[in-house]
């Protein structure tokens, strides 16, 4: 058991403020680090009402709650309910979370609150708002100027240059705003890691291409400002790729994109969608489909067709040359499963349950290009769609994904 100089001292030496209040709502004991943080003096707070801290806004409805509490108590946690303010006594209005325990001793109640003061956990997270309506405008800014790229290489060269220094800039910025929401900072952590690999690579082939082009100025040199050129392209391609991951993310947050089901020739889509990314298989890769069941659903076409694009361009690109991409498709009454399988790197069990999260990316595929967004916005559609989407995968042999939504073509 812990002597009484014990428990004075943890009294006296918290972090947080104690409040010690009676069954008429006075103030019978109060800690340093809650006078400190009302602007007290020592023992200034003694016998006051403890709605002499709250605002007077809150003041007439305190007393009905107090009481109710005192028929009713039970212990509260911290920064359950709503938003709490507090006052100082300069009249000065801040933000606390507060926590409450009680005691009773001869037949009265006293009540424990423990406060915190929160005010710069709130300044972050305005700051944090405000940041992300910065990087939103600059992603933008970055997909509208890109259409002119190739007209304007020299211009666009260094709109983006200076995009990127915002977003490296932004990292110290977020870091410290995001120190106290553990979440929120592991989110921002996959973004900007993402940002800082996925633009740099392709802006920095763009520059040094661009600065290598006016090098080759002889027409017998048209070879090798092909190659150049061809680079830029590819690099142009890649980032726009990136900001079309953006903005298919913002629109689904935004609630921007609906399911809009019709019936189509599931076959003939397939079929289409495979030959038109056929372009990023690497030598020796092909698709193998298998189809099975009825030709003609009722299902959104276009989700369906990103999804399908989403999932055999990560097959391919996921997996050596000279490796088949195996789809198979089985069309029932109620149901549509269509299954992507390749025989790839894998993934580990430990990376398997983050996938889906944003900006997530498995820990062997640091060096191939990705923004981690893919598999989230893929389960975003499929749950537009109704759908689910299941994924099975061991390291060095291959990885299948499955999905399933539902067939309205008979009802």
């Amino acid at each position: 058991m812990l002597d009484q100089a014990h428990m004075t001292s943890l009294f006296e030496n918290a972090t947080e403020g104690i409040i010690l209040t009676n069954g008429q709502g006075q103030i019978v004991l109060a800690n340093p680090a809650a006078e400190k943080m009302f602007g007290y003096s020592d023992m200034e707070l003694h016998n006051l009402p403890v709605e002499v801290l709250l605002p007077s806004s809150f003041r007439p409805s305190h007393k009905n709650l107090r009481e109710g509490f005192h028929k009713k108590p039970s212990n509260r946690s911290m920064g359950a309910g709503r938003d709490l303010f507090a006052l100082k006594k300069n009249g000065e209005e801040f933000p606390v979370e507060i926590s409450l325990s009680y005691y009773k001793k001869d037949d009265e109640l006293f009540v424990i609150a423990f406060i915190v003061d929160i005010t710069l956990r709130k300044e972050a997270e305005k700051n944090l708002v405000k940041k992300q309506s910065e990087l939103e405008k600059v992603t933008y800014e970055i997909r509208k100027l890109n259409t002119e790229l190739e007209r304007k290489v020299d211009e666009r060269t260094y709109i983006l240059k200076e995009a990127l220094e915002k977003l490296e800039q932004s990292q110290t910025e977020l870091h410290e705003a995001l120190d106290k929401e553990r979440q929120l900072n592991e989110i921002k952590s996959r973004f900007v890691s993402m940002a800082s690999h996925e633009f740099r690579t392709p802006l920095s082939a763009v520059l040094s291409s661009a600065a290598l082009l006016s090098k080759y100025v002889k027409e017998e040199e048209q070879e090798k400002r092909d190659k150049h050129i061809g680079r830029i392209k590819d690099s142009v391609k890649h980032l726009n790729d990136i900001l079309e991951d953006f903005l298919s993310l913002g629109k689904l947050d935004e609630g921007r994109i609906n399911a809009d089901p019709h019936d189509f020739n599931l076959k003939e889509m397939i079929n289409e969608t495979l030959a038109d990314i056929k372009v990023v298989l690497k030598p020796g890769q092909k698709f193998n489909m298998n189809f099975e069941g009825q030709e003609i659903i009722n299902a959104d076409k276009k989700l369906l067709r990103n999804i399908l694009i989403n999932l055999s361009s990560n097959a391919a690109k996921f997996s050596q040359e000279d490796s088949p991409i195996e789809i198979g498709v089985k069309s029932e009454t109620e149901k549509t499963t269509i299954t992507v399988k390749d025989h790839g790197i894998g993934i580990s069990e430990k990376d398997q349950e983050h996938l889906f999260n944003m900006f997530y990316r498995a820990s062997n595929v640091t060096n191939i290009q990705g923004t981690g967004l893919g598999l989230h916005i893929v389960k975003r559609y499929l749950d537009l769609m109704n759908g689910t989407v299941n994924l099975q995968s061991k390291l060095g042999k291959g990885t299948t994904i499955i999905i399933t939504f539902p067939n309205k073509s008979n009802e």
